[in-house]
């Protein structure tokens, strides 16, 4: 084997190997927490976040981990510009006063597999728990980048009255379900 074939090689499969207590950063390009909840107890309104950070620290040789993600709350998207303006405003989001949503969570593990992440929710200000379920979590050698990449699926339901936005929540009206699907480079 030529020298380069074998400096080829060596990197190839040293990106194979699993990698043990690394730090991550959330790709904002890949990462866009999304929500569905009842509109008038008809049909479900669907939307998302399109500009979010974070970092996730995961070790799965230890079975720990921890994730916090930073969510720009005006980055709401509907594909509906009127609801868009409306998600802004001081009745809902109130995104002049409360820029950020914050999710913040420690990984919990059944064997050597992460199931779901336990931790709070910072939106208006206010602070409540919320577990995520873990339906996937995977890593690879991200082709391009040379570094571990790690993508996760997880989702967990809420009421949005809880936090604040009391309008038209009754009757069960507030419950939203929340979904973050992320994917995050090792630094």
């Amino acid at each position: 084997m030529k020298p380069f074939a074998k400096t080829l090689a060596a990197c190839a499969a040293a990106l194979a190997l699993p990698v043990f207590g690394a730090s991550y950063t959330v790709d904002k390009d890949h990462t866009q927490p999304s929500f569905e909840f009842s509109h008038m107890g008809i049909s479900l309104w669907r939307g998302k976040f399109t500009r979010v950070s974070g970092k996730i620290n995961y070790d799965a040789q230890a079975k720990t981990g921890d994730v916090n993600v930073v969510v720009q709350t005006a980055s709401i998207e509907y594909g509906l510009k009127s609801m868009n303006e409306a998600a802004v405003g001081s009745d809902w989001l109130n995104t002049e006063n409360f820029p950020t949503m914050v999710y913040q969570g420690t990984m919990k593990f059944e064997g050597d597999k992460p199931v779901a992440v336990e931790g709070r929710l910072t939106l208006l200000g206010v602070s409540n728990p919320l577990t995520l379920k873990i339906n996937s979590l995977k890593c690879i050698p991200h082709p391009l980048y040379r570094k571990e990449y790690c993508g996760a699926d997880a989702e967990g339901d809420l009421d949005r009255a809880d936090y604040g936005m009391k309008l038209f929540s009754g009757n069960g009206m507030g419950k939203m379900h929340l979904r973050i699907q992320v994917e995050a480079l090792k630094d």
